[in-house]
């Protein structure tokens, strides 16, 4: 089987997703492992739990392409004393790389936001912040739909086509057609204000905080809550297979042990 190194993979990640759009707070990149190491397996996932990690492992994967950087924030030691330092030492005794684009792939050109407001046929799509100096294409997407729908089916629809394992929930007026969607992945109550201004009638987002809620409801806009992890997950199984066609001498597959914590009881 051939091998390609930690490097050449990371210089085809950042052409999809470039760095220079990640957020200033965010840590994306190579964030563990040796650039001129050679891999035969890429997992993908959403984020790295101790599940995830011990995957890897047992497959000897070379790197794992994660969506929520691990470790997003500073470390001042790496021990087995916390979840986080477990799953470090262990990845890193187990020679395991791992890359995060986290929001420059949310706000690239083909990222998760922009995918979803082409798999809902939005017309017209650009971003919902305006472009800064660091990202040029703007964060959160929003377009117009090709007829008018209600929102509560907008977001039925968006639930279904991840094949969400819960139900979504909605907030604000759910029942009269709307033609004006943003779309913003993850946790994005922040978007809401900026969303209402662009002239959006609904804001689908993966959550958001009980006051960005009532803030939505103010404004008269819908919200739809698909749950953080059902807003991005299919996002890395598609990340998988564009690493496989374009690396076919690699093994690529997204993590089949991550499931949405959050369940219907």
């Amino acid at each position: 089987m051939s091998v390609l190194s930690v490097d050449s993979i990371c210089q085809a990640l950042s052409r999809i997703a470039p760095l220079r759009l990640a957020e200033s707070w965010d840590n994306v990149g190579l964030l563990i492992g040796d650039r001129t190491r050679h891999v035969e397996k890429v997992m993908t996932c959403l984020t790295i739990n101790p599940e995830v990690a011990q995957e890897a492992i047992l497959q000897g994967v070379g790197l794992i392409v994660t969506h929520h950087p691990l470790p997003f924030r500073p470390v001042d030691r790496i021990t087995c004393d916390t979840v986080t330092g477990r799953i470090l030492w262990q990845l890193i005794g187990s020679q395991i790389a791992v890359y995060s684009a986290h929001t420059a792939f949310d706000s690239a050109a083909e990222g998760i936001n922009q995918n979803w407001a082409e798999s809902l046929g939005l017309t017209a799509i650009r971003p919902i912040n305006d472009p800064t100096a660091e990202n040029e294409l703007g964060s959160g997407r929003w377009g117009v739909l090709p007829e008018p729908m209600r929102p509560r089916d907008v977001i039925r629809h968006c639930a279904n086509l991840v094949a969400a394992s819960t139900p979504p929930r909605g907030v604000g007026p759910l029942d009269h057609p709307i033609t004006k969607v943003g779309f913003a992945c993850g946790s994005g109550g922040s978007f809401v204000a900026q969303a209402a201004r662009r002239g959006c009638q609904l804001l689908v987002t993966g959550e958001a905080a009980f006051h960005d809620c009532l803030l939505a409801e103010s404004l008269g806009m819908a919200l739809g809550l698909l749950g953080h992890f059902h807003s991005e997950r299919k996002a890395m199984d598609r990340l998988a297979e564009r690493l496989a066609a374009e690396f076919p001498a690699l093994t690529v597959a997204a993590s089949q042990s991550e499931s949405d914590p959050i369940v219907v009881i």
